[in-house]
């Protein structure tokens, strides 16, 4: 895995949230800005940068804002990123469609998709991919697509895969599952 640096955050006014999302205050009223910029922070993302590339561990920055009327601090991740997870949108729905879709073992593709082997290094099974399922499931993953799958892990890795397969722009239609799913979590918050 190699590391990379980052690109430059957009500016504090471009990513501005416009409403506060834990008081619900406006970013401006009466001619006063309520949500101030607060910084930037650096933030580890892992995954390859497209399908069949080597996986890297790279720092994205994310911009912070200060709702001036209930203190709350505010992260704006760029849009490859999720909340709380190491790897990016795109590479947590490949893992899935290797997974769900196209029956690679988890070692496969904690191999592919994870850049790690364990110690020992003898490949083994991922739990991650089961935990990102659970997730897709329980609607905290992913929660636009609506994709509540129940069922097995697995079988809910392949629903969420073929949801994201749906959101992948007409260019990568032509491509295999695994690249489609790629492609649309890039498109899905």
């Amino acid at each position: 895995m190699r590391g990379q640096s980052g690109v430059s955050p957009p500016t504090t006014d471009e990513a501005r949230p416009r409403t506060c999302p834990r008081c619900g205050q406006p970013a401006f009223e009466g001619g006063e800005v309520w949500i101030h910029g607060h910084g930037v922070v650096q933030r580890q993302q892992r995954g390859p940068e497209a399908p069949g590339k080597v996986t890297v561990k790279r720092e994205v920055a994310c911009r912070r804002y200060r709702c001036k009327a209930c203190t709350a601090v505010l992260t704006v991740l760029p849009a490859s990123a999720l909340a709380r997870k190491h790897f990016s949108g795109a590479a947590m729905a490949l893992a899935l469609a290797l997974w769900g879709l196209c029956g690679w073992s988890a070692a496969q593709v904690r191999a592919v998709v994870g850049g790690q082997m364990p110690l020992e290094g003898k490949p083994r099974g991922w739990r991650t991919l089961a935990r990102w399922a659970r997730q897709v499931a329980d609607g905290k993953l992913w929660a636009s697509l609506e994709s509540r799958a129940k069922g097995a892990p697995r079988q809910v890795a392949a629903r969420a895969a073929q949801a994201l397969c749906g959101w992948a722009p007409p260019w990568a239609r032509a491509a295999g599952l695994p690249h489609q799913a790629f492609a649309g979590a890039c498109h899905v918050s």
